[in-house]
C-alpha cells in the first residue's frame, strides 16, 4: 500500500531508481501489451549481497550483459504503448550504454526518452547531465584527468541550462540541485543494502522489478555523484540569478466560504493514515452517541469512535485515530526535523533544518541508512492525514471532519500481504464505506491507493513466491480480492463524492493498474498535480481518468501537534478538490456527486494549449453553483441513503 505523496520519503529512493527512457516505433507483428502486469518477469542469481556487484566492474558487467539482452528482448517482442514503461526500459539502457563507453547509442536513446516526454519541463531537461558528459568526455578523459573532465562538464551544462526558459524548469532545476547535496556514496549503498538486499536474502535473487535500481545506484556511483559539486555549483548561481518565485495562479481563484453563505455541517471523510483530531478541535464530526471509555456505547460495532474509526495494517480495529508511534517513540521530532530538511532541500530552501539533514547524510554510513530511511517514511504516514485534512477544510466553517485511518508499514522490507490479510482489508474498506454511509459523509478525500507492482514488490523482499510467475499469481490474487470490494462499496455509496490522489510516479494510472485512481465510477474524480503556476509537476501520475489538476507544489497546512509544514504531492491536491466539493455541498446539500463533479469540471480552466488539462478554479465554480441557484436551473436529486448498517 502506498501514500502516493511527496511527503512519503521513499521518495529519497526514487531519486536512485527512477527510470525514464523510450522505444521507436513498433513493427505490427508484435505482442500488444495492455498493462503493465502483462510483461514478462525475469530473474537474476545474487548471492549474499548485492552490494559487491554494484562496487565491481567484472562482476556489474556480468549482469549488465543479462539485463540487456532481456529488455532488447521485450522491446523485439512486444508493442508497448505506455510511455513511462518506454521510457524506464530505455533509461536502463542509456546508462549502461554510457557506462561502457558507447556515448553515441547513450545519447540517440535520451533524445528519444526527451521525444516521449509530454510534461515541458520534462522534456527540456531530459538528458541535460547525460549531453554535457559526453561532450565534456570528448574533451578529457575522467580516468586521466578528471579535474579537467569536471570543469568541461559543469561549463556545457551551464551553457545547456542557462538557455532554458526559468518560469518552466525552475522546479526541476531547484529539485536536482537539493537531491545533488543529498546523495553519496554511502547513501546509495545503503539503499541498496536496505532495499534490495532483503530480497536477495530472501530468495538469493532479484527481479527485473529491481534490476533497474541496481542498475540505477552503479551509475550514480560511477557517473553521477563523481560530479555532484559541479552540479550544484552550477544549478545554485543559476538559482541565485534568478531569485524569483513562480505566479502563484491559486490565489486568485480561491475561495472563502462565508459563515452566512452555508445552510448546514458537510461531513467530510478523511480517509488516510491518521489525522490528529486535537489540532482540529471544533472542526470535528462527533458522534452524539459514543463515549470515550474503551467500550462500544453506541453498540454500532466500533470502540471510542467518537470522531471516526481506524484499522491498522493486517485490517483489525483499534481505537487510535493518529498513526501510532510504534518503535519510532522518542524519534518522532528527530524524524521530522529530517522531512523538513528533505522538502526544504529539494526546494533550493536554506534552513536549519536542510543544514542539518545535509550534515547527517554527509557523515552516515551505509549500515545506518536504514533507520533513518525508516525514519522519513515514518514521518511522512505520521503526518499525511494532518496534512490532507487541514487543507480539506480550509477557510469552510460549515466542514466538519470524520477521521477514518488505514495503516501503512514504513519498515524495510514493508511486511508483505497475504490472501487472508487481503481478505481482512477488503473487509475494512467495506466497513469503512458503510460507516461513511450510515453517518451523512458526502465527500470523502483518500490520497492513497495501491498498485499491483507495489504488491509483487513486497513479496519479493519478503522472499514469498518459488518463482516470479509464481509471486505474480498470487500477486494478483491479492489485487483482485482488494480490488473487488474497494470498487463494490464505492459504487453503492452512491451519495459519497470520493476524490482520490493520482499518485506520484509519473506514469499512466490504467497501464500501472493503480487502484483506485482507474476506476471508471460516476461518483469518483481523480486529481493529478500542478504547481503553483499551473505547470504539471514531474511527479504527478496522469491517464484517462485523471480529469482534474490543482495544487500539489509546497501546499502548506497543519501536521501532528500543530505546526505547519508545506509538503508536494498529488496527496495535497486531492483534498484541494474535496475543499471546494464541501463547500459547494454546505452552499446546496442536495446535490448528487455527479452534479458536484460537473459543477467543479465546468468551472474549472483549460491550461493553455490543452483543452483537455483541466485546472481546478473554486471561484469559478462556486460563481456558477449561485448563478445556477438564483436562476433556479440546477437540479437538485440527492435522495437520502436509509440503510444504517451494523458493521460486524
Amino acid at each position: 500500500m502506498r501514500v502516493p505523496s511527496a511527503l512519503r520519503i521513499a521518495l529519497l529512493w526514487c531519486v536512485i531508481a527512477s527510470l525514464a527512457s523510450a522505444l521507436p516505433a513498433v513493427a505490427a507483428d508484435k505482442v500488444k501489451i495492455s498493462s503493465l502486469d502483462e510483461l514478462p518477469r525475469f530473474s537474476y542469481p545474487v548471492e549474499g549481497s548485492v552490494v559487491p556487484i554494484l562496487t565491481s566492474d567484472e562482476a556489474f558487467a556480468e549482469l549488465a550483459a543479462k539485463v540487456r539482452a532481456d529488455i532488447e528482448g521485450v522491446l523485439a517482442t512486444y508493442e508497448i504503448d505506455d510511455a513511462a514503461t518506454l521510457q524506464g526500459y530505455y533509461s536502463i539502457l542509456s546508462r549502461l550504454d554510457l557506462m561502457a563507453g558507447d556515448y553515441d547509442s547513450a545519447l540517440a536513446r535520451t533524445e528519444q526518452i526527451r521525444e516521449l516526454e509530454d510534461k515541458e519541463a520534462g522534456r527540456l531537461t531530459t538528458g541535460l547531465f547525460t549531453r554535457a558528459w559526453v561532450a565534456a568526455r570528448a574533451e578529457a578523459d575522467p580516468a586521466a584527468d578528471f579535474e579537467a573532465f569536471a570543469a568541461a562538464f559543469a561549463a556545457h551544462l551551464e551553457k545547456a541550462v542557462t538557455a532554458l526558459p526559468w518560469a518552466v524548469v525552475q522546479d526541476e532545476i531547484e529539485e536536482t540541485k537539493g537531491r545533488a547535496e543529498i546523495l553519496s556514496d554511502n547513501l546509495v549503498l545503503g539503499m541498496a543494502k536496505s532495499q534490495i538486499d532483503p530480497a536477495v536474502a530472501a530468495s538469493g535473487a532479484i527481479s527485473s522489478d529491481l534490476v533497474g535500481t541496481v542498475v540505477a545506484i552503479r551509475y550514480a556511483l560511477t557517473t553521477s555523484i563523481p560530479l555532484n559539486a559541479e552540479v550544484i555549483d552550477v544549478y545554485g548561481r543559476l538559482i541565485a540569478a534568478n531569485k524569483k518565485d513562480k505566479p502563484n495562479i491559486w490565489l486568485t481563484r480561491d475561495y472563502i466560504l462565508g459563515a452566512d453563505e452555508g445552510t448546514r455541517p458537510v461531513i467530510v471523510g478523511i480517509w488516510d493514515s491518521g489525522v490528529d483530531v486535537s489540532v482540529f478541535e471544533g472542526r470535528l464530526w462527533v458522534n452524539p452517541s459514543e463515549k470515550a471509555d474503551g467500550e462500544d456505547s453506541d453498540t454500532n460495532a466500533f470502540v471510542d469512535d467518537i470522531n471516526g474509526i481506524a484499522y491498522d495494517f493486517e485490517g483489525n480495529k483499534t481505537p487510535f485515530l493518529l498513526h501510532p508511534e510504534g518503535d519510532m517513540a522518542g524519534r518522532v521530532d528527530e524524524a521530522m526535523g529530517y522531512t523538513k530538511g528533505f522538502m526544504d532541500l529539494t526546494s533550493s530552501i536554506d534552513s536549519p533544518e536542510a543544514t542539518e539533514l545535509k550534515r547527517h547524510l554527509g557523515s552516515i554510513e551505509p549500515d545506518k541508512v536504514n533507520d533513518f530511511l525508516e525514519a522519513l517514511s515514518f514521518a511522512a504516514l505520521y503526518m499525511h492525514g494532518t496534512h490532507v485534512a487541514g487543507i480539506a477544510i480550509e477557510d469552510n466553517p460549515y466542514a466538519r471532519i470524520m477521521v477514518a485511518r488505514l495503516s501503512f508499514d514504513y519498515h524495510n522490507p514493508p511486511a508483505p500481504l497475504s490472501v487472508a490479510i487481503a481478505k481482512k482489508l477488503a473487509e475494512s474498506f467495506r466497513q469503512t464505506i458503510r460507516y461513511f454511509r450510515s453517518y451523512g459523509v458526502r465527500v470523502v478525500n483518500m490520497s492513497w491507493g495501491w498498485t499491483l507492482k507495489e504488491i509483487e514488490s513486497a513479496l519479493e523482499a519478503n522472499g514469498v513466491g518459488a518463482t516470479p510467475d509464481e509471486r505474480a499469481a498470487l500477486t494478483r490474487e491479492i489485487f483482485g480480492i482488494l480490488t473487488s470490494s474497494l470498487k463494490k462499496e464505492m459504487a453503492e455509496a452512491r451519495n459519497i463524492l470520493f476524490v482520490n490522489a493520482a499518485g506520484n510516479s509519473d506514469d499512466d494510472v490504467d497501464f500501472a493498474q493503480n487502484i483506485p485512481s482507474s476506476f471508471n465510477l460516476p461518483n469518483l474524480l481523480v486529481v493529478g498535480a500542478v504547481d503553483q503556476a499551473g505547470d504539471p509537476t514531474g511527479f504527478t501520475s496522469q491517464g484517462a481518468n485523471v480529469r482534474l489538476y490543482a495544487n500539489g507544489f509546497e501546499v502548506e497546512s497543519f501536521v501532528p501537534g500543530g505546526g505547519r509544514l508545506a509538503a508536494s504531492g498529488t496527496s495535497m491536491s486531492a483534498p484541494q478538490v474535496v475543499n471546494l466539493a464541501a463547500k459547494i455541498l454546505a452552499v446546496e446539500p442536495m446535490l448528487t456527486p455527479e452534479a458536484v463533479i460537473e459543477l467543479i469540471m465546468e468551472g474549472a480552466t483549460p491550461r493553455e494549449g490543452d483543452e483537455d488539462f483541466r485546472l481546478l478554479h473554486p471561484k469559478n465554480t462556486m460563481t456558477l453553483l449561485k448563478e445556477r441557484l438564483a436562476n433556479n436551473t440546477i437540479e437538485k436529486a440527492l435522495q437520502p441513503d436509509p440503510r444504517r448498517f451494523e458493521v460486524e
